[in-house]
């Protein structure tokens, strides 16, 4: 029995990950801190397959812990791949301490990699993220763009990661993916620009203050666009043993006063939007970048929804989600 280790799995993205898995008559085991996804999540997933779905909260940037883990899921069968979904996704808290992302970010990848090579799996799927390419303005990110200078901690401990990943591929990995992610929405929503606005809504229904002056313009993804995509990349033959693909929309997105607009519709219709000053919401924020996703669709993949679409539907996904 092959078996799928899944790191961050009760989170948002790696819950919506679950059930395509599951599919595959593979064994899932999922290795979570908590610190974002929440155990209820994966109730659905190992209802259908309480055989199948396991799951062990644990501190993955414990070397230890993580070494137990792999013992753990060594026996249902073979350890063929690892889905690294695992990060702090609160960049305002990694810029206030720079200590949370190299824990949660970092060392989850080196302690992850490490443990792998100990027990010959070789291969690996790794989230990253837009923010590796620092605020480049106007120019089309690709992925042989350069050079790559973030601006948030968050995004240094992903390119730290991507670095240790391609280093991994030349002495023992098999093959890796790296997904470079856009702004991912949907359900179920641990934080983020949408789930921000509705609590705040919910809080104070007359007044929706917004951090930064709405300007800032960014693609968004719906989390089943974004699992189709990884899907799709991982079922890709091997052509290199990295494989760095950025996934977004194929538009040039949203703005936040737009989102903003759209939220208070939903939520509270007639509050007043107040917005704060400049074009960045909080430090190592990039306030507008543009995706290209050709080498994705090259593969033959685009997504159902656009920009706007993803937006829309999260929000009436999320709202319902807070009982709005």
């Amino acid at each position: 029995m092959l078996v799928s280790v899944i790191a961050g799995g009760a989170g948002f993205i790696g819950s919506n990950l679950l059930a395509f898995l599951a599919e595959e008559n593979r064994q899932l085991v999922i290795l979570d801190n908590l610190s974002r996804g929440r155990e209820v999540y994966l109730d659905e997933i190992q209802n259908l397959y309480p055989d199948t779905v396991h799951f062990i909260k644990m501190d993955l940037s414990n070397h230890i812990h993580t070494l137990n883990a792999f013992e753990f899921a060594k026996t249902f069968g073979e350890i063929d791949e690892v889905w690294h979904l695992a990060a702090n996704s609160d960049i305002p808290a990694g810029v206030n301490d720079p200590n949370i992302d190299l824990k949660d970010t970092f060392l989850t990848t080196f302690n992850l990699l490490e443990v792998m090579r100990n027990f010959k799996t070789l291969n690996f799927h790794f989230a990253s993220s837009s923010a590796i390419y620092g605020d480049l303005g106007a120019a089309i990110l690709h992925e042989s763009i350069g050079p790559l200078l973030p601006i948030s901690n968050y995004g240094a401990m992903k390119l730290a990661s991507e670095a240790l990943t391609s280093a991994c591929t030349e002495s023992y990995l098999n093959r890796a993916n790296v997904f470079r992610f856009p702004n991912v929405v949907g359900i179920p929503a641990t934080h983020g620009v949408i789930l921000d606005f509705i609590h705040k809504l919910i809080e104070n229904p007359n007044t929706l203050n917004v951090l930064g002056d709405g300007t800032q313009q960014k693609s968004y993804l719906h989390v089943s666009d974004l699992v189709a995509a990884m899907l799709k990349i991982r079922s890709q033959p091997i052509r290199s043993k990295i494989n760095v693909v950025n996934i977004g929309p194929v538009d040039e997105g949203v703005s936040v006063q737009w989102i903003a607009e759209q939220v208070t519709k939903r939520i509270s219709p007639f509050a007043k939007i107040e917005f704060g000053m400049g074009n960045k919401g909080w430090v190592g924020d990039v306030p507008r970048f543009t995706y290209s996703t050709e080498k994705l669709q090259s593969y033959g993949w685009k997504p159902n929804l656009n920009s706007a679409g993803a937006v829309i539907r999260a929000i009436d996904e999320i709202a319902s989600q807070l009982g709005q």
